[in-house]
């Protein structure tokens, strides 16, 4: 007889996982917390940001033998976007890799302007976001940036920023993913945010020229409409004017045809000899003149 081989099978049970971004915790069914590391979960966060949908990418990583949870990518959801867009405005979109004090990030920004702006006001915009953007990230580590782009201390001083050069009615980052860890010499160094703005001024005051150009030229067109419809109230006035003016004189005209006609026939017929009597005075016909 063959000896039986007995399987031993080990039960799977519920290992808890932190997210300290959304500070709370995930059940994953696991044999160890070694069994989950690296794998990667994708998180519905519309819940927790109050309507703005946003759906995070984490990553497990293993400390103290316990499971947590770091964010690699966020991105706002298309369908956010597809909602707030309207036709009367403009929108900027950027593309770029910039590098943190950890990693090297790829940043995908999304500005909608109040109205519709020219392509010189959508380049400047697209250009002093990217420079703001590079400058602050070099500074920060990766879940400082995530924390502060779920909670909107990223976007505001931006929004705030790009203010002087245009108003916005939306500014976000549409993803921010992490490509790859930096090696220790391409680690950029950290300067104060100070001193880089006060290097752009410069650059600053012709993006603000060119919105003092834009602005003139918005209130002449105002101007120009203004005047078209006051000829057009004119016009107008004008017409009603003579049309009332019409329908006077045919009432007129309509009132005296009436009257003749109620008038007797006596009347008629003695103006008729008055005037035929003058008729023959001027003639000299007339025997009554002798």
């Amino acid at each position: 007889m063959p000896k039986q081989t007995k399987v031993i099978t080990r039960r799977r049970k519920f290992i808890d996982v932190e997210i300290p971004i959304i500070r709370s915790k995930i059940e994953l069914i696991g044999n160890s917390p070694e069994e989950i590391k690296n794998r990667t979960i994708k998180l519905d966060l519309t819940r927790q940001l109050k309507g703005k949908s946003v759906e995070a990418t984490v990553k497990i990583s293993i400390e103290n033998n316990k499971a947590v949870a770091y964010p690699i990518k966020i991105k706002l959801m298309p369908y956010f976007i597809r909602r707030i867009i309207r036709k009367s405005i403009s929108y900027v979109e950027d593309s770029f890799e910039t590098p943190s004090q950890e990693s090297l990030l790829q940043v995908k920004p999304f500005l909608i302007t109040r109205n519709r702006v020219s392509r010189a006001v959508r380049k400047t915009l697209r250009n002093k976001a990217k420079n703001w953007i590079e400058d602050y990230i070099a500074e920060k580590k990766d879940s400082e940036i995530f924390n502060e782009i779920l909670s909107n201390r990223f976007q505001k001083p931006l929004s705030l920023m790009l203010k002087k050069t245009y108003p916005l009615s939306l500014c976000e980052i549409r993803i921010l993913e992490i490509k790859r860890p930096l090696k220790p010499e391409e680690i950029p160094k950290k300067k104060k945010i100070e001193k880089m703005i006060q290097e752009k001024q410069e650059s600053e005051d012709v993006i603000d020229q060119l919105k003092e150009i834009e602005d003139e030229k918005i209130k002449k067109a105002e101007e120009e409409i203004k005047e078209a419809q006051e000829k057009a109230a004119e016009i107008e006035e004008t017409a009603e004017v003579e049309e009332t003016e019409k329908v006077e004189n045919k009432e007129a005209e309509e009132d005296k045809k009436e009257k003749d006609k109620k008038k007797p026939k006596k009347i008629i017929k003695k103006k008729k000899e008055k005037s035929e009597n003058k008729e023959k005075e001027n003639d000299g016909t007339n025997p009554n003149t002798n």
